[in-house]
């Protein structure tokens, strides 16, 4: 067990048994395990920027890397319709299933434990990746890949040393940055496709 704690306005995070919030916010229920429980700084800037999306609202979204699912959950409680969560950790698999059952979500998510080739080939509407910034290079023309022209990118995990290559990366990849969040290590970065943007060439990851 662990204490309650809030993240940005919108968030609660609390053990399984905690009762409801009664401020208004939106409790995600989380074992924490060998995973945490959502309290990295990347994840709260995920969350809070999740938080601020309208485009949120009925999107199919990939979460890779998704540990414990903590932001396909958020996601899904904002109003996303599904969530595809990959993890190349089997565990991480299993704790991110039962979370989805402890919020009541089980039904609206997809778990495999794999690597971003899992996700399947249609294009998503938005695709969360709190990774390393070198795997978010490494993989950046998978990834702008699988979303559809006019779709989200969220990406943290970024030490501040990989931020502008990152950026720049996706960006000569057809993507738009509309926002960029210096944390006290990492970096969360936003970006969204070009409309225009051609379907980047696939390679295995």
């Amino acid at each position: 067990m662990y204490p309650p704690f809030t993240i940005g306005a919108t968030f609660r995070i609390a053990p399984p048994g905690t009762p409801p919030s009664t401020d208004g916010r939106i409790d995600l229920i989380m074992e924490r395990g060998a995973f945490g429980s959502g309290e990295h700084e990347t994840t709260a800037s995920c969350l809070e920027m999740l938080a601020e999306l309208p485009e949120i609202r009925g999107a199919r979204l990939l979460d890779l890397g998704s540990g414990t699912g903590v932001l396909a959950l958020g996601a899904l409680k904002l109003g996303a319709a599904s969530a595809v969560c990959i993890d190349i950790n089997p565990e991480a698999v299993e704790t991110a299933r039962g979370n989805g059952e402890h919020n009541g979500m089980g039904d609206r998510l997809i778990h495999r434990a794999g690597v971003l080739s899992s996700a399947g080939e249609e294009p998503f509407d938005l695709v969360l990746a709190n990774i390393y910034g070198d795997l978010l290079l490494d993989m950046a023309e998978d990834l702008v890949g699988r979303v559809r022209p006019g779709a989200l990118v969220l990406l943290s995990g970024i030490l501040w040393e990989y931020n502008f290559e990152v950026r720049q990366r996706y960006e000569r990849l057809g993507c738009e940055v509309l926002a960029n969040r210096m944390l006290e290590q990492f970096s969360t970065v936003l970006l969204r496709k070009a409309e225009s943007a051609t379907k980047a060439p696939r390679h295995q990851v």
